[in-house]
């Protein structure tokens, strides 16, 4: 069963953010959860996710951005989501050290925020392994920008979770960029699935969609253990 939800002010430089852990009994691993860049760590499609998590056994921190914390709708740029990465997962590992378990913690994150983390890893930030819940590939309409050149040295596992109907992901170029990633690279659709993994003619509530991707995420942590 999982614990209750903890909640934490992460320390970032001289600013701050609130972050939210959640601890089941004897975790599998510790994942550590970014938003998107129009909602923040309390929209229900978040909670639902880390909340079916918790009931698999996994334990997780989901966290702000400065620029959501400071209630600005533009998202931070890269350097300042990149620490803000670091210092999420630092808090991720502090709580795991502290509880005796096993780390280091995976990232994860909706759109902007599993861009985000792939960047603070491609720049050095230790993780046990990357989950992207649609990852933003281009912006819609526009494919010939593609937002993959850091992907390619990244050999930590990584899973991408994808609609097949999401605009930020044409199908066959985002499945062309994970075979060149290589086999630490594993690609999982959503059929029909947007970008916010609604599917058409099937009415669900954000976090009961979000709680649906939970299971192939504590799947592949299993298998990556």
């Amino acid at each position: 069963m999982p614990g209750s939800d903890e909640q934490l002010t992460v320390a970032m430089g001289d600013t701050s953010f609130s972050a939210v852990y959640a601890r089941p009994a004897d975790p599998a691993a510790t994942v550590v959860v970014a938003h998107g860049a129009g909602a923040g760590m309390e929209h229900p499609f978040l909670r639902g996710f880390t909340d079916a998590l918790n009931d698999l056994g996994v334990a997780t921190l989901r966290f702000n951005f400065p620029y959501r914390e400071a209630g600005r709708k533009f998202p931070d740029r890269p350097p300042v989501a990149i620490a803000a990465w670091r210092a999420a997962m630092a808090a991720a590992q502090a709580k795991a050290d502290a509880n005796g378990d096993n780390g280091p913690p995976w990232a994860a994150g909706k759109s902007f925020g599993g861009r985000m983390a792939s960047m603070a890893v491609a720049e050095g930030m230790d993780a046990a392994g990357l989950v992207y819940l649609g990852y933003p590939l281009h912006a819609p309409g526009k494919p010939e920008k593609l937002r993959d050149e850091h992907l390619y040295g990244l050999v930590t596992p990584m899973l991408f979770l994808q609609g097949t109907r999401d605009t930020f992901a044409t199908p066959d170029i985002l499945t062309d960029v994970v075979s060149r990633i290589g086999p630490n690279a594993v690609l999982q659709w959503v059929e029909g699935g947007d970008h916010s993994f609604a599917v058409a003619g099937k009415k669900r509530a954000a976090d009961d969609v979000g709680a649906s991707l939970a299971a192939p995420v504590a799947v592949f942590i299993a298998a990556h253990g």
